[in-house]
């Protein structure tokens, strides 16, 4: 499970280059890997709907810092963040895992 020393790495930190996030390379990261992939669909669908971070933080409850640290890579959400985010937008953040 990941937890205590294992997140205090920021998910993007765990890239070959963070830089690249959320887009880049987490091979071997899988929980990374899921943050990069529920940041890479979030930051899609506030594009697409054209929604400004502080809108869905009004529409979700979860504090616009909190959605910009998800959306830059720099912390690791909770289950009740991703499940207020996807109540708000309506549809899925969590991506499917093969």
């Amino acid at each position: 499970m990941v937890g205590g020393r294992a997140r205090s790495t920021a998910p993007r930190d765990l890239a070959e280059d963070p830089q690249a996030w959320p887009h880049a390379d987490l091979e071997g990261h899988v929980a990374a890997a899921v943050v990069q992939a529920i940041a890479a669909t979030l930051a899609g669908e506030l594009a697409a709907r054209k929604l400004s971070r502080r809108v869905l933080a009004a529409l979700s409850g979860v504090n616009w810092q909190s959605i910009n640290d998800l959306l830059a890579g720099t912390s690791w959400p909770d289950v009740a963040t991703i499940a207020l985010l996807e109540s708000a937008l309506g549809g899925p953040l969590w991506p499917t895992i093969r």
